[in-house]
């Protein structure tokens, strides 16, 4: 897919560097992020206190259209806003992809999403996503969610990502230009 559209979601309290090391290698791989703040405003504070300024509001994207919805750990905060609950509800029942890292699957998990799918979340929190059939990898796609365990995986979620929406020679190219090597479980 040359011309990628994915949506990255921030919060009060999100994982820096899994929100912007995942936007910056998918727009790398040309893909066309935008950054969403669930917050009354742009500007947001991660949970390591570094404050960025997102490309939209919520509200400004909410009845948009997006090949991905990409959503950073660091916080379940996500759970509780009801918006993106729904806007992630219409993009599954449109085989539409969806992705969390760290924390964030336990969004997939309070929506039902991953019954019986192979699935990643932060250690220790494996009740966030009860039913959810536990991967071994780093990084897990079944079907159109994308799971991946926390900071220190967030490269290959994002190379994996890149590959999902753009395809495997643009994830090869990035992740050649980023210097990052292979998984044995690939991106």
């Amino acid at each position: 897919m040359a011309d990628a559209k994915a949506a990255l979601f921030v919060i009060t309290g999100f994982e820096e560097t899994e929100a912007l090391c995942t936007a910056d290698i998918l727009r790398r791989g040309r893909v066309d992020v935008v950054i969403v703040s669930l917050e009354a405003g742009k500007s947001v504070t991660g949970r390591s206190g570094i404050t960025i300024q997102a490309d939209r509001a919520f509200s400004d994207v909410s009845g948009s259209s997006f090949d991905m919805l990409v959503i950073p750990g660091g916080t379940t905060a996500y759970i509780d806003h009801e918006g993106l609950l729904k806007m992630i509800q219409r993009q599954n029942e449109t085989g539409g992809k969806l992705a969390a890292i760290c924390a964030a699957p336990a969004v997939f998990g309070k929506l039902g999403l991953l019954r019986g799918r192979r699935a990643l979340i932060y250690p220790g929190m494996e009740e966030w996503i009860q039913g959810a059939v536990l991967s071994n990898d780093i990084v897990e796609t079944d079907g159109n969610i994308t799971t991946s365990k926390g900071p220190g995986t967030t490269v290959y979620f994002a190379l994996r990502l890149v590959e999902i929406l753009c395809g495997k020679e643009e994830a090869d190219k990035v992740a050649t230009d980023f210097i990052a090597q292979k998984s044995a479980g690939g991106w």
